[in-house]
């Protein structure tokens, strides 16, 4: 096995009763295993960083009812069956799978492991012991628009994405639909690097982005190189996963995060009291899965109050990111009426009016 791939076991004292997925509460003295599969290193920020600071979390909610193991770096492929496969042989009974390349090798593994249950993050299909769980990111790209929009000078953003594939299309939208609610005739330029955690890649794209005249860049990856461009070119960026102000002190205008230990603690509680359902969830500002934080020098009170409301609207339910009307950036009408369902979403194959370019498709 590649060395990036080699397990780092976490351990928690072994005590209290753990219980056994098909029996409810048992008499076992056993915790209950839990393993992660990450994409990329932890790091110190990013996607990965973001993940694992939720199963720190859920270790400290559950104590010695839990222990967890991860392996970091993991690529989507062959490599991750793999992976997924030697974690449930090592025993673990519940499995979060965090990428969505992720998708097809846990449903293989499953089949393979009934008495396992998996959670794939970002993924569409779920299979009796698999549950499928994805953070509303669009909705704080939202808001993160409208901040660039009452920074931007040039009217010019430039944003890194990894892949064409709808959860990064919904951010790309939903950030260009707030950014021309403030500053109607601002466009945002789009470069993906086809990959998810590609530093030099990112760095690349983003100093590209810059030179076509963009003061604010953004990204859809995992690494920090996007800010740390912005830092080093003097402009301004808005961190994507995780806040990377220490990365960009100067560059930083806020993070568009995401929060995953409530909710990886609510499925390790689900398994040990027997009542783990293959569920889809979905959380957005409402559910607290979504924020946007980490905001630099420059953003003051009064426009944090300002993005606040906007945030407390989308919650509410009186502010839908994709309400109508709404047409492709080749002037074709996707919706004349109402707001974009769920299923819409997840179809997403299009740039919206005020993203620069032809989309490409893998």
């Amino acid at each position: 096995m590649n060395i990036r791939l080699i397990r780092r076991t976490l351990t928690a004292t072994v005590a209290a009763a753990a219980c056994l997925w098909s029996a409810g509460p048992a008499a076992a003295q056993d915790p209950l295993k839990i393993g992660f599969v990450y994409v990329s290193p932890i790091g110190e920020a990013g996607w990965t960083w973001q993940q694992d600071l939720g199963r720190k979390f859920m270790e400290q909610q559950l104590g010695d009812k839990v222990r967890t193991q991860f392996v970091e770096d993991v690529p989507e492929g062959a490599d991750a069956e793999r992976v997924i496969r030697d974690l449930a042989q090592q025993g673990n009974k519940l499995i979060f799978t965090t990428s969505f390349g992720y998708m097809n090798p846990t449903l293989k593994v499953a089949k393979q492991f009934p008495d396992v249950r998996f959670v794939h993050s970002t993924g569409y299909k779920t299979a009796p012991n698999v549950a499928t769980t994805n953070a509303r990111f669009y909705q704080a790209r939202y808001v993160a628009g409208i901040l660039a929009g009452h920074k931007t000078q040039t009217g010019v953003i430039g944003y890194v994405g990894a892949y064409p594939i709808p959860e990064v299309l919904q951010g790309i939208n939903a950030f260009t639909r707030g950014l021309r609610s403030v500053k109607p005739d601002a466009t945002v330029r789009v470069i993906m690097v086809n990959s998810w955690f590609d530093p030099g890649k990112e760095r690349d794209a983003a100093l590209a982005l810059l030179d076509q005249g963009a003061d604010i860049v953004t990204h859809h990856t995992d690494s920090t190189a996007t800010v740390q461009a912005a830092e080093e070119r003097g402009k301004w960026a808005i961190a994507y996963h995780s806040d990377m102000l220490k990365f960009g002190p100067h560059a930083q205008l806020g993070a568009v995060t995401h929060h995953w230990g409530e909710y990886f603690t609510r499925e390790a509680k689900a398994m040990l009291d027997g009542t783990w359902k293959a569920d889809q969830t979905w959380g957005g500002f409402k559910e607290g899965m979504v924020a946007l934080e980490g905001f630099g020098p420059v953003v003051d009170d009064a426009l944090k109050a300002d993005l606040k409301a906007k945030e407390d609207a989308i919650a509410a339910g009186s502010l839908n990111v994709f309400a109508a009307p709404i047409k492709t950036n080749e002037g074709k009408v996707v919706l004349s009426e109402g707001a974009l369902d769920d299923k819409g979403l997840n179809a997403m194959d299009y740039y919206v009016e005020g993203v620069v370019g032809k989309l490409t498709k893998n």
